[in-house]
């Protein structure tokens, strides 16, 4: 599975992701990677940004890993509820880490729009990585994401949000997360073979 055929798509969250964002470095070492570029990244519209996360599957007919954070994890949600059988076939697995919860009542305003959450099942395997401190989304809603979501779920402690703010620049320890999801990918593969 760790071959160059797969694409590690990067999917940010609201504002980007910074030159010293996890994800940026992410994007720089893994083989094959990509950005999915949004136009408009302070007021998102969650119809373009399900667009753009569209195009970049689009792109290319390689099979696809998504590296989601914040906002990102949202917009494949809505993506996944959506898209066509053979996109959604495209996209063997996804990490998402730190959802945001656009349903908690201290959300920016600005993200609204990308409520209601999806409460369906993933079609393809996925991770959620999310922090007992995140003021983005609680430990539990990230649970109850995993559980609607049909994803595993790793809670860390103290690590907030897991981006720069929090001190997550190169986040090192994620990959162990993306290797987990890799394996189960591999498995599953070898189940249907």
């Amino acid at each position: 599975m760790r071959n160059e055929s797969i694409r590690y798509l990067i999917v940010p969250g609201w504002q980007g992701s910074p030159d010293d964002h996890w994800q940026s470095h992410w994007q720089n070492s893994l083989p094959n990677s990509a950005r999915v570029e949004q136009l408009d990244w302070l007021t998102p519209r969650r119809e373009d940004w399900v667009a753009s996360l569209d195009q970049a599957i689009s792109a290319e007919e390689s099979p696809v890993i998504l590296i989601a954070h914040s906002l990102g994890c949202i917009t494949v949600a809505h993506w996944a509820a959506h898209a066509s059988v053979a996109k959604l076939r495209q996209v063997r697995g996804a990490l998402l880490v730190a959802p945001a919860d656009v349903e908690r009542p201290n959300c920016n305003p600005a993200l609204r729009n990308f409520a209601p959450i999806p409460q369906y099942l993933l079609p393809f395997p996925s991770q959620i990585v999310a922090s007992d401190n995140d003021p983005a989304v609680s430990a539990p809603r990230a649970m109850h994401l995993a559980r609607a979501w049909g994803a595993e779920a790793g809670i860390l402690g103290g690590a907030g949000h897991i981006n720069v703010k929090s001190g997550h620049h190169r986040w090192e320890q994620g990959f162990a997360y993306l290797y987990r999801l890799q394996n189960r990918l591999e498995q599953h593969a070898l189940r249907r073979a």
